[in-house]
């Protein structure tokens, strides 16, 4: 489908390799496309994640947008083994200068700037930036056996993405600090029932309870969803933002670490990592 911006024409089939994107009565469905690496995100679908919203935020046919996996397993498994391996065998200059952290800062930004609403539809697994999409959603529904998480301390390195910005808004400071400091999973129900997602719902009806929700506030006043939308971001912005820039600083400065080389290692050889830091021996004084 194409687009007209300006003088700009956007064809998203030929812009985006991993992303569906479907635009149907003013609802924007937008399908991550990997399902055989359970939609896991590399290098391009990363770029992907943060172009999108201004595209579709753009587009004078789309009204609302929903976001959601391809297949029934994962809505997405996060960053794939072969871009994480990329980011720890750059050098430290390549590393300091490392896109990644840049496009996870202007992924978020662009979710909160977007002006149209966004529900996500997290249809199976998510961790990783693909946890980032679907708790960035102004709306989130999730399958109620889903397993979500944010994993960043079990591979040695700072709870970055989204986290630290938003999980205390949603499920407070006491609840946030519990599951990013453990890196324990939750499941659907137990995410909506703490508030970190709007809804939980069966499996089969995830789509469909995203889409009829979207459909209904493609008819709503979009001058009044979309002010109301920049009104409750403005939490966000009064000191979400810092918290997530300053967790994105430290996140890279942990792929620095012994700790970050030991816990890619040990996700990849599937073993507990063994982290130098605790271990360590204090010296004497």
């Amino acid at each position: 489908m194409a687009m007209v911006l300006g003088n700009e024409e956007v064809d998203y089939g030929s812009a985006y390799q991993h992303l569906l994107v479907d635009i149907d009565d003013r609802v924007a469905i937008v399908t991550i496309n990997r399902p055989e690496q359970y939609n896991s995100v590399n290098h391009r679908l990363h770029q992907e994640l943060v172009e999108i919203w201004r595209d579709l935020g753009r587009d004078p046919r789309v009204n609302v947008i929903v976001v959601t996996g391809a297949g029934e397993k994962a809505f997405s498994a996060g960053a794939d083994l072969s871009m994480l391996k990329h980011r720890m065998s750059l050098a430290n200059e390549e590393r300091y200068n490392d896109t990644v952290t840049w496009e996870a800062r202007d992924l978020v930004y662009g979710m909160v700037n977007c002006d149209k609403v966004i529900v996500s539809a997290i249809n199976g697994a998510a961790v990783g930036a693909g946890l980032a999409v679907a708790i960035m959603s102004d709306i989130s529904i999730i399958a109620e056996d889903a397993r979500l998480g944010d994993g960043h301390v079990k591979l040695g390195v700072a709870a970055g993405d989204h986290s630290a910005m938003i999980w205390p808004l949603l499920c407070g400071l006491s609840r946030a600090k519990y599951y990013l400091l453990t890196g324990e999973m939750l499941d659907g129900r137990t995410a909506a029932e703490i508030g970190l997602v709007t809804r939980a719902v069966p499996r089969d009806e995830v789509l469909d309870t995203a889409m009829g929700l979207a459909r209904r506030l493609a008819d709503g006043s979009q001058q009044a969803l979309g002010l109301s939308k920049r009104a409750l971001n403005q939490w966000l912005r009064l000191g979400g933002l810092t918290a997530f820039d300053y967790s994105l600083a430290v996140e890279k400065m942990g792929f620095f670490s012994p700790d970050a080389q030991e816990g890619v290692t040990a996700m990849r050889e599937k073993r507990p990592a063994v982290f130098p830091s605790s271990t360590h021996t204090p010296a004497a004084h």
